[in-house]
C-alpha cells in the first residue's frame, strides 16, 4: 500500500495514527471529492460496507481529492464528512501526491481500493459499478480469511 504522506489536511485522524493504526489490517482506502455526484450517491452504499466489514478488522481511509478550485475549500469538505457520514481518517490530497502514488493517473472519483493484511493491492475498482465490485471483493476476502481461523 503506498504511504499516505503528502496529503495536505487530515479530518478524523492524522498521518501517524493512521498509519499505525492501518498496520498489518487489510485496508480499503477510497477517492472521492465533494463535487462528485456519484460518490455522494454511493456514499450510503460504501459506509454500509465498512460498517459489515470493520468487525472483522477492516479499516478505512478516505481520501478527498480536489478536481476543482471550489472543491479546495476545507469547511465544504468538513460539511461534505459530516453530511456523508464519514467516521474514518480522511486525508485531502489537494497537490495530488496520493492520486499519484496510487497510480490514479485519470483522476478517477470515486475509486476504492483494497489492501490485504500485507499491504498486498487485492482489487481497485472505479465509477458507478466500484461499490459493487469492491462488495464482492470483499466478500471473497473476508470469507478467505474466515477459512483460514
Amino acid at each position: 500500500m503506498p504511504s499516505l504522506e503528502g496529503a495536505t489536511t487530515w479530518f478524523n485522524g492524522s498521518l501517524e495514527e493512521t498509519t499505525k493504526e492501518t498496520k498489518g489490517k487489510p485496508t480499503l482506502v477510497h477517492f472521492w471529492a465533494v463535487s462528485c455526484g456519484i460518490c455522494k450517491d454511493k456514499m450510503p452504499q460504501l459506509q454500509e460496507l465498512i460498517g459489515k466489514y470493520e468487525p472483522f478488522s477492516l479499516k478505512t481511509i478516505a481520501v478527498h481529492m480536489p478536481r476543482y478550485e471550489a472543491d479546495t475549500d476545507l469547511d465544504t469538505v468538513d460539511q461534505a464528512i459530516a453530511d456523508n457520514k464519514i467516521k474514518e481518517p480522511t486525508a485531502v490530497d489537494s497537490l495530488h501526491k496520493l492520486r499519484d502514488a496510487f497510480q490514479n493517473e485519470q483522476g478517477w472519483v470515486p475509486v476504492y481500493y483494497l489492501f490485504d493484511a500485507d499491504g498486498k493491492l487485492k482489487t481497485r475498482a472505479a465509477g458507478e459499478f466500484g461499490v459493487t465490485i469492491l462488495q464482492t471483493a470483499l466478500e471473497k476476502m473476508f470469507t478467505a480469511q474466515a477459512a483460514a481461523v
